[in-house]
């Protein structure tokens, strides 16, 4: 007779797949994956320049057209008193993109990926599709923004303009075949001559400098003053993008760190330190729109400026420098066709992540951008500029409703220690990211609810955010 079969023992997952539902598919971008060598003799300097870029291609989401709007309609109605609420929208910035950079280190997954691997099929379904309608509403006020910038600086109808912008698909293509580097470059000399446009901007203007750093301590009349904290909500509630959060945790994984516990706690030291060195620049044109709309019109009588073109019309009249208007027009264009680059991508890592869908990258990219475009030509074609306006109120309440659906699912993978164990976020931080997560919902909700008409704050219309 011969002995029974032993029991066959269950293998157990391997480290990296503890906690997850099902095992990891393949590495996100694995056209560009580990691309960027980080050889271990180099020093902090070198390290750091090796890690330097994922930063800049997300901090190129907190200074997109979306936010243009809600700093020139602060800057004009209240002068440097809402500086201080751009500065914190930054700090929530800097600690949510620090997540999730740790999570795609850690975890080898981009957000997308760990929603995939973690929910249901039927509730990552749903979470894919309400990213795809935030990425085709933050790439429709990108698109909008290049349209208005070419319309300010060449006269080009908006509908030309739009598409034109498309043409983002051709140079993602080129760079990625060229190297990651390349965008990574491409992006941070267009973010310098933003910068650029609006130093000059704020030497033309000549600010008042006291008042401007007084504007970056809190003000209780913020909380007191329903139209002040109408948009200061705006612009914390504009200020975060859900694409950015799944861009990240995607991209740092270019770089070619070594995979062990020390390689890790590296890469992320690195990561945190571009991605805040980068947001912090964010933080200074943010600033410099409002600081510049103050100064401008809010001290001249011009305080009721919240559009992109009455700025632009009137900003060289009220300085008296003839150039001004059209260096404000430059940095649009800048900014607007920087921030449908990184959309792209983003639509392009969300769609892999969460369907796990094979298509050739060029026809991956056409498809992000055209959900984008469609919307843009069609409202444009029909309404004009009235519709444009209208058409980035409506892209900005759009993020502001998916926005907690990737902040929650965020904060939840980097703070369970089975997914992430030794790197699980410390007590300290796991309840400073739930209290600024739920700090954001809170204010998008207030802002919807407001733009909805449900309160009684505002006799008028309520500004574009």
């Amino acid at each position: 007779m011969e002995p029974s079969s032993p029991a066959v023992e269950p293998v157990p997952a391997p480290a990296a797949e503890a906690g997850w539902r099902t095992p990891r598919s393949g590495p996100s971008l694995p056209e560009v994956h580990g691309s960027v060598p980080v050889p271990k003799h180099f020093g902090f300097w070198r390290k750091l320049l090796a890690f330097s870029g994922p930063g800049y291609l997300v901090a190129v989401g907190y200074m997109d057209p979306g936010n243009w709007a809600t700093d020139l309609a602060g800057g004009a109605k209240f002068g440097y008193q809402l500086l201080s609420i751009v500065m914190l929208s930054n700090l929530m910035a800097i600690l949510l993109q620090s997540l999730a950079a740790k999570l795609g280190i850690v975890t080898g997954r981009d957000l997308a990926q760990a929603c995939r691997d973690h929910y249901s099929p039927r509730v990552s379904l749903a979470l894919w599709f309400l990213c795809e309608i935030a990425i085709c509403a933050c790439d429709l006020a990108e698109v909008l923004g290049s349209a208005i910038a070419l319309n300010l600086l060449f006269h080009l109808p908006l509908v030309w303009g739009v598409c034109c912008t498309a043409l983002d698909v051709l140079a993602v293509m080129y760079l990625q075949n060229k190297g990651f580097r390349y965008l990574e470059a491409l992006v941070v000399m267009v973010i310098l001559t933003i910068g650029a446009c609006f130093l000059a901007e704020i030497i033309y203007s000549r600010p008042d400098l006291r008042a401007v750093l007084g504007g970056f301590m809190p003000h209780w009349e913020i909380v007191h003053n329903p139209e002040m904290l109408y948009l200061a909500i705006g612009i914390l509630g504009a200020t975060v993008m859900p694409h950015n959060l799944y861009l990240h945790s995607s991209i740092i994984q270019t770089r070619k760190y070594e995979p062990t516990p020390e390689g890790k706690r590296e890469a992320i030291r690195f990561a945190v330190l571009d991605s805040t060195l980068a947001l912090f620049l964010a933080l200074l044109i943010n600033a410099a729109i409002l600081i510049v709309s103050a100064a401008t019109f809010h001290f001249s009588g011009h305080q009721g400026v919240a559009e992109i073109e009455d700025a632009h019309q009137l900003l060289s009249p009220t300085l008296g420098v003839t150039i001004a208007s059209t260096v404000f027009a430059v940095a649009l264009l800048a900014s607007g066709q920087n921030s449908t680059l990184t959309g792209t991508l983003a639509g392009q890592i969300v769609m892999e992540g969460f369907l796990h869908l094979r298509m050739r990258p060029w026809l991956r990219r056409l498809v992000t951008r055209l959900i984008a475009i469609v919307p843009a030509i069609f409202c444009t074609a029909l309404y004009g500029s009235s519709g444009v306006t209208k058409l980035l109120l409506l892209s900005q309440v759009i993020l502001s409703l998916q926005l907690s659906f990737a902040v929650v699912p965020l904060v939840r993978f980097t703070n369970d220690r089975i997914k992430m164990g030794q790197f699980a976020n410390a007590p300290w931080l796991r309840w400073l990211a739930w209290i600024t997560a739920g700090l954001i919902i809170v204010l998008n909700l207030k802002y919807l609810a407001d733009w909805a008409g449900l309160t009684a704050w505002l006799s008028g219309p309520p500004p574009r955010p």
